[in-house]
């Protein structure tokens, strides 16, 4: 294709209502262009990983800058060789996406898909404390023998950014914390940043195996981060009047184990929802590897993933459906998880996902259910998991009533917190709260937390068994205070 083509063509998507068909930003184009983003500016150009951009360049780049006029391939690795990147230890200038400006455009040729246009635009800051500049540019990518390359590059209306500062509050040094989690074995490690309410900042740092650097639509195992989407599940049913939190579950669902214990006729929704069952966590810890009650549900706190899995059952008892299916129609449709699921199936993409790290570097076997575990083992990616920690933040689909039940403590645990329904409780001296939880398993650390007055939130996904090791500095940076205060509170003998 030629010079004049590819700028006849991208004038005409910027001109045209020829290009209003572009990709939705939940296609997996639209995820795929942005990931190429990613890999060729946070990880490219902002740490000076020449070898990155050799990877995505197509060796027929043709780059046009309203300043510095026209490169190809060669030219352009060397400017950024001898120039931003000559002392890349001393460099301050990062690149930063304007998200919400996005466009993606699919390319057809006789039907089939050759490339994308991706329209935007993008921040450069000279320094931490410096204000930005702001440039909009057109990318062209190609496909080229089955992989995306960037084939045309425009950047033009350089100017001073005239909008309010974009809050970067993230690890601004991408090559420091590429030591730091070298130093501390963090194989990947996810954060995604909530402000006023919305899902501000997604970062995620490391690599995949083989070394293939980290995406930011990376896809992780998050343990018992599972736990909370179960319970909102139940929370939206009984939200709609479909479900009751304080009726017994045996009208809907007995497991074997217990059917003989009049106990179970006392278990409800409540209960399980903070951890009230008398279950063990799981029934294998017991020597005779049944389930059995350890105390009269409701009369204190033992931490059970037993417990949301009986919820599961009874739901899909009730329901005539998988739990997948219900958080589908009421969790993830609504909110356009479309990287979300209980269960391994064809719409996981293996090449992104985190496989989980034991502290010596050894990967385990990735987990593939393919029944759902009320309790564990969702898979999904920090944007996702963002979405629906804001959805429980705003209150969405739960009404009143149950939004407040919700925040309430239900039972102590220890060191000052409760659990709510789903959420461990967190109390600051400044009379804010959090709603909390973490995920832990082999090749999975995670944690979470929302502050429903606040509008604040933080989420921390790591795939190693001691990734928890990371969090005091994490929790720290973006919670201030309150985050010393949560590190005080777990460190308590």
């Amino acid at each position: 294709m030629t010079t004049k083509i590819i700028l006849s063509l991208i004038i005409t998507c910027l001109l045209s209502p020829i290009c209003k068909a572009q990709a939705d930003k939940n296609s997996e184009l639209y995820k795929t262009i942005l990931s190429k983003d990613s890999l060729l500016f946070n990880v490219g150009f902002n740490t000076c990983d020449i070898k990155q951009y050799e990877n995505l360049l197509s060796e027929n780049l043709k780059f046009y800058h309203d300043k510095d006029g026209i490169s190809d391939k060669t030219k352009f690795l060397y400017d950024l060789k001898n120039g931003l990147c000559k002392s890349p230890e001393t460099r301050q200038v990062k690149r930063f996406l304007v998200k919400e400006s996005t466009e993606v455009f699919p390319l057809y040729r006789n039907g089939i898909l050759y490339g994308a246009i991706q329209n935007g635009e993008h921040l450069f800051y000279e320094s931490k404390e410096s204000e930005p500049g702001s440039a909009k540019f057109s990318n062209i990518w190609m496909l080229e023998n089955g992989d995306w390359k960037l084939t045309t590059s425009l950047s033009y209306g350089h100017r001073a950014y005239e909008v309010q500062k974009t809050d970067n509050s993230i690890f601004d040094n991408d090559k420091d914390i590429k030591k730091w989690l070298k130093s501390n074995n963090i194989p990947t490690l996810g954060i995604g940043v909530i402000n006023e309410g919305k899902l501000q900042q997604i970062k995620v740092y490391g690599n995949l195996i083989d070394g293939e650097t980290a995406p930011y639509n990376t896809i992780f195992n998050v343990a018992s981060l599972t736990k909370p989407v179960t319970a909102i599940v139940a929370l939206k049913l009984v939200s709609l009047g479909k479900w009751n939190l304080d009726e017994p579950i045996y009208n809907y669902w007995t497991d074997p184990d217990v059917a003989d214990d009049p106990r179970n006729k006392k278990l409800t929704t409540r209960h399980i929802l903070s951890h009230q069952t008398g279950f063990p966590n799981w029934r294998y810890s017991n020597k005779s590897k049944k389930l059995n009650f350890h105390f009269e549900p409701g009369t204190q706190y033992q931490y059970s993933g037993e417990g949301l899995e009986y919820l599961r059952k009874a739901l899909e008892s009730k329901f005539g459906k998988p739990l997948n299916q219900l958080a589908k129609e009421l969790i993830f449709d609504p909110l356009t998880m479309t990287d979300t699921q209980y269960i391994w199936n064809d719409k996981i993409d293996e090449s992104r996902l985190a496989a989980g790290y034991d502290n010596k570097g050894n990967t385990y076997e990735t987990v593939k259910n393919k029944t759902a575990n009320g309790a564990d083992d969702l898979l999904t990616t920090v944007e996702d998991y963002g979405k629906f920690l804001v959805s429980v933040m705003n209150g969405v689909g739960l009404s009143e009533k149950v939004f407040e039940d919700m925040v309430t403590h239900q039972v102590a645990t220890k060191n000052g917190k409760h659990f709510g329904l789903g959420f461990e409780i967190y109390n600051f001296k400044n009379g804010d709260y959090a709603l909390s939880h973490g995920g832990a398993d082999k090749g999975v650390q995670t944690i979470v937390f929302i502050f429903p007055k606040t509008k604040k939130g933080l989420i921390i996904f790591t795939n190693v068994n001691d990734g928890y090791k990371v969090y005091e500095k994490i929790l720290a940076h973006y919670l201030g205070e309150q985050g010393k205060e949560i590190f005080e509170i777990e460190t308590v003998e």
